[in-house]
């Protein structure tokens, strides 16, 4: 590099370590794990890394449980939707992306007989609040609400929103997306598993 190029070079790469915060975010909790920061469509694979909390769940499980109860206030398990492909989808009401891809997995989870999706509200929010926001933005599939400082011990803490995971008719996780998807991506991995669409 030639040393005309050198500070041009430096302050390119400052001027990349920085960015606005995000005035949508919700705050953090002193000695808590910071909530997942939105992935923009464009490049995913960018999501910030989860905090350094030692109770940070790293991996997911391979067959993962998670039972929660609805907004609507009925109870969920995983395991009884077995012999089905679930998309679980993690998301956040001041999340973007997730706000895109919502149509579309609602379509799918109404319109295919073999797959399900389960939204998971990584975020704190009321579900008074959450049901008023349904009601703008309405979908076929249950909603649960996780507490971001105590998520499902089978989930990895997600490392971006949204994050999604597709679980096979075997309980087993076969496909995980960071970023965005559409009906398109799950279907494609769905088959790439070997399974069907329909």
């Amino acid at each position: 590099m030639t040393p005309r190029l050198l500070p041009f070079a430096l302050l390119v790469l400052a001027l990349a370590g920085c960015s606005a915060p995000d005035a949508d975010a919700p705050a953090t909790v002193a000695g808590t794990p910071p909530p997942p920061a939105a992935v923009p469509a464009s490049n995913p694979a960018e999501a910030p890394a989860a905090g350094a909390n030692p109770g940070v769940v790293a991996e997911t499980a391979a067959m993962p449980r998670l039972q929660a109860r609805t907004v609507a206030g009925e109870d969920y398990d995983l395991a009884g939707h077995r012999g089905k492909w679930v998309v679980v989808n993690f998301w956040a009401t001041w999340c973007g992306p997730c706000l895109q891809e919502m149509p579309e997995l609602s379509a799918l989870h109404a319109m295919r007989d073999n797959v399900e999706v389960v939204g998971l509200a990584y975020e704190d929010i009321e579900p008074d609040d959450m049901r008023a926001f349904l009601e703008k933005h309405p979908v076929a599939y249950p909603i649960v609400i996780l507490d971001p400082y105590d998520p499902p011990k089978d989930f990895a803490t997600p490392r971006g929103l949204p994050m999604t995971y597709l679980i096979g008719p075997d309980g087993k996780v076969a496909h995980q997306f960071l970023g965005p998807v559409d009906a398109g991506k799950i279907e494609q991995a769905i088959v790439a598993a070997g399974g069907k669409v329909g």
